[in-house]
């Protein structure tokens, strides 16, 4: 949901000025907002918001808080295509998460905790459903001019979260614990990562800094393109039947960007290392092109996106074809996500509307295909859901899905989706083949 993504607060009209001060937009992490411009006590007064995001301290000392309170329903029916535990499921997700943004000088202190719970999720809920109390960021950072220091536990977001998001969809968000520096390169900024995910926990501050899995690597982001190696390590991964330690290595670049009305988003990445005492070779490769007609009735933007991604194509070897999409974003292919990006082919078109000034809306279809027909259909994290078996089809399924999403206020967003994904041959083939019909609904309120 785009609003929900990107809210800024309406820019008030100012008497004693010209120009008017416009307020950040809002993101996801909360820490790459930049509130500083409220420090005259004059802009604070220009929104209910303003005292909370500017609270002097003192010389050079500031504070700076906000908090999102979200509720999101979610019903299945035949979820899996009907080979799910609970494959008629509905439940509701609850989560807070409040933040304390502290400068002084040059250091920095950032705490985000969050609340989370979940009511009715069948069999039982799971660590991206509920973590009771936790802290979800903290750390400390350190402006040094050119380069940032960070220390602790914090989300990541690059890019357009093909490999590492924030898992934002779901009700738990991801984490890392670790270090990040950020170094300015004339246009460029790199970002060099040592970090480790957090696994939460069902109950209050029982949240953990993982012991299996690691990341690290250097990302620079550019105008209009990017270029990334990311470096992963999990002592207990699983592909298929087979079990053991996985290195790997990932060479990426994204070229992005738009211009007059059209918009394109064109990413690869190539994948080696060692797995089990096997090889990897691996990649992706996926193209997004739009074309945007804002004096249209409507204003629609049209987008088609491709996504290819390899897969293990002997399963009697040792050596591991299949993409790992490492830590991606938790909502990857919309809000019905049955499959994640692994071992496959995927086409998807679809068109933004803008039916009122504070009403969006989008309907997208979207087709998938098994890369690989010896290797079978993965969950978002990588887990495999239907394995390879016999057959020799290729078509996963179609998936068709509309959202509605309304800004009520600056602060507030109500949003509905509904989508249905028909099973293809090769889920017929290999298991239960129903539709899965999925209705979301969310309140959103941020500041």
């Amino acid at each position: 949901m785009a609003l929900a993504l990107a809210t800024c607060l309406p820019t008030a009209a100012h008497t004693q000025t010209t120009e008017a001060w416009q307020a950040p937009t809002l993101t996801i992490t909360r820490y790459d907002e930049d509130w500083s411009d409220l420090a005259e006590a004059k802009e604070r007064a220009d929104h209910w918001t303003g005292p909370f995001k500017y609270i002097p301290l003192g010389d050079d000392a500031w504070l700076s808080t906000g908090i999102e309170l979200r509720a999101r329903s979610e019903t299945y029916d035949d979820n899996l295509w009907g080979g799910a535990e609970a494959p008629d499921d509905g439940y509701v997700w609850l989560r807070a998460m409040p933040y304390a943004d502290l400068h002084v000088g040059r250091l920095r202190a950032f705490v985000q905790p969050i609340a989370a719970t979940s009511i009715g999720v069948a069999p039982s809920p799971g660590p991206v459903d509920q973590t009771g109390i936790d802290l979800l960021q903290g750390f400390v950072e350190a402006d040094l001019g050119p380069v940032t220091l960070r220390g602790g536990r914090q989300m990541l977001s690059l890019g357009t979260e093909r490999l590492i998001g924030t898992r934002y969809g779901p009700n738990v968000p991801l984490a890392f614990d670790g270090l990040r520096a950020d170094v300015m390169v004339g246009a460029a900024k790199v970002s060099l990562l040592a970090v480790r995910p957090v696994q939460p926990g069902k109950g209050d501050f029982d949240d953990r800094t993982s012991s299996d899995k690691a990341l690290w690597g250097a990302y620079a982001a550019m105008p209009e393109l990017d270029l990334y190696y990311l470096g992963y390590r999990n002592d207990a991964a699983r592909w298929g039947a087979r079990t053991g330690a996985e290195t790997r290595h990932s060479l990426g670049a994204r070229w992005h960007g738009a211009r007059e009305n059209w918009h394109w988003n064109v990413e690869g990445v190539a994948q080696f290392g060692h797995f089990a005492g096997g090889r990897i070779r691996a990649w992706t490769l996926g193209t997004e092109l739009g074309r945007a007609f804002p004096d249209a009735p409507l204003a629609p933007d049209f987008t088609l996106r491709t996504n290819v991604v390899s897969g293990d194509t002997n399963r009697s070897d040792n050596r591991l074809g299949t993409f790992n999409a490492l830590f991606p974003k938790g909502k990857y292919f919309g809000e019905l996500s049955p499959v994640g990006p692994y071992n496959m082919i995927n086409v998807n078109p679809s068109v933004g509307l803008q039916l009122a000034p504070t009403v969006s809306a989008s309907v997208g279809a979207a087709a998938f295909w098994r890369f690989s027909r010896a290797d079978g259909v993965y969950d978002i994290p990588g887990n495999l859901i239907r394995g390879a078996g016999d057959s020799r089809a290729r078509f996963i399924g179609k998936e068709v899905e509309a959202t509605v999403a309304w800004q009520a206020s600056a602060e507030l967003e109500l949003s509905a989706s509904i989508s249905a994904f028909a099973p293809g041959a090769f889920i017929r083939e290999t298991g239960s083949g129903k539709t899965i019909h999925m209705l979301g609904l969310e309140s959103n309120f941020r500041f």
